[in-house]
């Protein structure tokens, strides 16, 4: 939990890298690694090396701020800046290790004297001695000035993906929402059509029911976030508010069969997925047929997923590539659409002729229920 805090902070994470940054390299990288490759080192070796570490980390503070007020520029003087603040850093580091170790890890007179024994090569081993203690301060403040711009560019392209994967998954919500909501105008543009022919026919006392069992519906349907999925059990009792409707218009002609497995009926789906299917079941099935005909919704769980299977028993359509040729609702297709949308290639929606007449529907979706 701290570590998440601590990423999440970002103030707090370059103290934490930065301090710790530079004391590893003090105590592993200089202090450590000088006692393994010298037999002996000055008594107050050690803290010579804690000193200039926190001069590393003062003057890197300054680099800091110098590419905070870089960042806004073009990149080629956010690099130039890069180099020339290294150095500059890696120069004024330099110059205050010198004259902490001569005076106070060596002594200067010992120094001097050291280096007139040397003779003649004492000058170039100072020359020597003084451009690697630079390249090497240099080489340093130039890897915490990468890594200073790694993490910030890590960290903005973080942002960045973060921001898309956002507007991503609101763009998700807003396609299923308006899949989800563009059923009730559909639904409700046919059956006020109903009720229409039943006015017009001064059958007044059905279109009474009709309208009071479509409002029950509607209510139902807008009550229910389009967002949260509910169990088949549940959708099965919306269903039933809408056959309700369409049993004022077609009586004893539209007759319902359920078979629905006890772990399928608690397996969750989309609200509303089987109402346009049961829909379309009645336009070229129930209602072309003079006897009416039977719907009929089975429903189980196999090999982790939710299989379901509608079949109507009227006079059945000619299917061209598993579509239903010259179909202008859109009842079929908002359902694989949210099927898609919802599921991606982890479903499947296939229609096939019933036997000996009428029509199929599959869907097979994965099994999830409430308490996952």
């Amino acid at each position: 939990m701290m570590i998440k805090d601590i990423n999440g902070d970002q103030p707090k994470l370059f103290w934490v890298l930065h301090l710790g940054g530079w004391f590893a390299w003090g105590v592993i990288g200089k202090f450590a690694l000088t006692r393994a490759l010298l037999e002996d080192t000055a008594p107050n070796y050690f803290l010579y090396v804690m000193v200039i570490t926190v001069i590393a980390i003062g003057l890197s503070l300054g680099l800091r701020y110098l590419y905070r007020f870089l960042w806004s520029r073009p990149l080629w003087i956010q690099g130039a800046g890069l180099l020339l603040g290294s150095a500059a850093a890696g120069f004024l580091w330099l110059r205050s290790r010198s004259y902490i170790y001569t005076h106070w890890v060596e002594n200067s007179s010992d120094m001097d004297a050291w280096l007139e024994k040397m003779g003649s090569a004492a000058e170039l081993y100072e020359k020597v001695s003084y451009m690697e203690t630079f390249i090497s301060g240099w080489t340093v403040m130039l890897a915490w000035s990468i890594l200073y711009f790694l993490i910030k560019y890590y960290r903005i392209f973080q942002e960045v993906q973060k921001s898309a994967l956002k507007s991503a998954a609101m763009a998700h919500e807003a396609q299923l929402k308006m899949l989800r909501y563009q059923l009730n105008p559909h639904f409700l543009f046919n059956t006020l059509n109903a009720i229409s022919t039943l006015i017009l026919e001064r059958q007044t006392e059905p279109a009474n029911r009709m309208v009071t069992r479509l409002s029950s519906f509607l209510r139902y349907s807008l009550d229910n976030d389009p967002m949260q999925k509910i169990t088949l059990e549940q959708e099965l009792a919306a269903l039933k508010l809408y056959l309700d409707i369409e049993k004022v218009r077609f009586e004893d002609r539209l007759n319902l069969d359920l078979d629905i497995g006890e772990e399928a009926s608690q397996a969750l789906i989309p609200s509303l997925l089987l109402q346009p299917l049961v829909e379309n079941a009645i336009k070229y099935g129930i209602a072309r047929s003079e006897q009416g005909g039977l719907i009929r919704i089975a429903a189980r769980v196999f090999a982790g997923d939710l299989l379901i299977e509608l079949s109507d028993d009227g006079p059945g359509v000619e299917l061209e590539d598993g579509l239903i040729p010259d179909a202008n609702g859109v009842g079929l297709r908002n359902t694989r659409e949210r099927l898609a949308e919802l599921y991606g290639n982890r479903h499947s929606f296939r229609l096939s002729q019933a036997s000996p007449h009428g029509l199929t529907v599959n869907i097979r979706i994965p099994h999830e229920t409430a308490l996952k």
